[in-house]
């Protein structure tokens, strides 16, 4: 055991530059992906057929493409028509294609649990059918999404661990690059994994607390 705890104080700095990297990643993709979702949550109801179904195209194919082939198409398949991405790079456009192709439905649930009353009012109030969106629909719809936006946050960080097959030195490429070099590969993989349970855990716990306080808030 003495032996272990050792091993992991020598390279847990390397794991946690590491880690750095994947909640970078993790935070860009929803940094992006979220409002994107609402755009395309949004054009899916659109009154344009173009407008409707081409929205509908891209967040099917981001919903059905795993992550991972987005992740090879972004930084193995973009190249050859003259795109060249980092690995960073990559691993944003690819991730944040799923967060937005994800949370758009959530979004749109939400956005449809939204009692038709409320848009009525608005509509009495003389408010412009873009302002109802923003000062009513938008901002309830998203309280109800809230709960579901955040637990998605907490897959879409495990999910970064897919971004070692693109090189991207985030916190299961160290892990596997020190147990390369070690022969370790059972501590180090690990302490990778209790890393990643040391924030997902407290974040679903903190997820759950939230949406009991909106139930709560709601009822």
């Amino acid at each position: 055991m003495s032996q272990t705890l050792s091993f992991w104080a020598e390279y847990l700095p390397k794991l946690l530059s590491g880690l750095v990297i994947s909640l970078e990643v993790t935070g860009a993709a929803l940094a992006i992906g979220i409002p994107l979702g609402l755009v395309a949550a949004l054009l899916v109801q659109s009154k344009s057929r173009s407008v409707r179904w081409t929205t509908l195209a891209i967040v099917e194919i981001g919903r059905g493409a795993p992550a991972l082939i987005l992740l090879q198409f972004a930084y193995f398949g973009l190249p050859s028509s003259g795109l060249q991405l980092s690995s960073m790079g990559s691993a944003i456009a690819a991730l944040s294609w799923t967060t937005c192709a994800y949370t758009s439905e959530i979004i749109r649930a939400g956005l449809q649990a939204v009692p038709r009353g409320q848009n009525e009012a608005a509509m009495t109030l003389g408010l412009s059918r873009l302002d109802a969106l923003r000062f009513v629909i938008v901002p309830q719809g998203m309280r109800v999404a809230a709960p579901a936006l955040l637990g998605f946050a907490i897959l879409m960080l495990q999910a970064s661990a897919l971004c070692f097959s693109i090189a991207l030195p985030e916190l299961l490429s160290r892990a596997n690059l020190i147990g390369t070099t070690t022969f370790r590969y059972m501590e180090i993989l690990m302490l990778a994994a209790l890393l990643y349970a040391a924030i997902c855990i407290p974040a679903t716990i903190l997820v759950a607390v939230i949406e009991r306080r909106l139930g709560q808030h709601t009822a």
